[in-house]
């Protein structure tokens, strides 16, 4: 299965892009992990011209694919990492190949983004940084991948 990581900025913390780097190794076997690191405008734009900047670089990234789309919302479902491991191998079994996890910037996405994606997921009422959230993210889709495949990880 091809994962990618659409998400706007880079890492700038060495602990999280270490973190990145040791899931993204322990993956290796189940999925081809790519992370397509978009160009961060709130610095030099209001925050509603960010927003659309973003997303509309966002919405130009996954028209170039066929793969699912799955959006980090607060407005999106939440689900147990069971039952969402349970949905990518039911995603897999209906000959889904690629997935792209999406994450937005520090202002959010636009509406049209949140309306053209499959699946919007929701983590936690817990707001978190989303050089972070690139992070639990990653630890989440290994946790999902151990449990399909009966590796001892999961409690």
């Amino acid at each position: 299965m091809n994962i990618n990581i659409i998400c706007i900025g880079k890492i700038k913390d060495k602990y999280i892009n270490d973190g990145i780097a040791e899931f993204s190794k322990r993956m290796t076997s189940f999925v081809t992990l790519n992370i397509i690191e978009l160009k961060e405008y709130n610095k030099e734009d209001s925050i509603n011209i960010s927003i659309e900047k973003e997303s509309s670089e966002i919405l130009r990234q996954i028209s170039k694919s066929s793969s699912y789309n799955i959006l980090l919302d607060l407005d999106g479902k939440e689900i147990t990492s069971e039952n969402m491991s349970k949905y990518i191998d039911d995603l897999k079994n209906k000959g889904i190949s690629s997935i792209n996890f999406i994450i937005g910037g520090s202002n959010g996405v636009n509406q049209e983004l949140k309306n053209s994606v499959d699946m919007k997921l929701k983590f936690s009422h817990f707001t978190f940084p989303h050089q972070l959230m690139r992070l639990i993210l990653l630890e989440q889709i290994y946790r999902w991948f151990a449990i399909s495949n009966n590796i001892k990880y999961h409690k």
